[in-house]
């Protein structure tokens, strides 16, 4: 596995999220009480992008139909809804991250 560097610390003074492309692939990074957690950016129902979504505690939220994914495992914490119905979601990937004195890593 290699690491790459996707961002600095520095970058997430005021928010504690960003999306990063590397190749092509949309990572969301994440920031949560001192840790960063780096996540596929795309929920796997309709592909909503989790950048738009909210960040509550360990735990991204789809802005599409609501679906919960756990940063720091990529497993579903809550399915979506749409009409009372639950819509199917797999897992995202989880990416390990490392921190460089300034320099955040994720493993590709």
């Amino acid at each position: 596995m290699e690491y790459v560097t996707v961002a600095n610390t520095a970058d997430f003074t005021t928010e504690n999220k960003r999306k990063i492309t590397y190749e092509d692939r949309e990572i969301l990074l994440a920031k949560y009480e001192g840790s960063f957690y780096a996540v596929d950016n795309t929920c796997t129902h309709m592909g909503g992008s989790l950048y738009d979504g909210k960040l509550e505690g360990f735990t991204i939220t789809c802005p599409k139909h609501g679906s919960v994914y756990d940063i720091r495992t990529g497993e579903v914490v809550e399915r979506g809804k749409i009409f009372m119905i639950k819509v199917k979601v797999s897992p995202i990937r989880k990416y390990p991250v490392e921190v460089d004195g300034a320099e955040i890593k994720i493993g590709i």
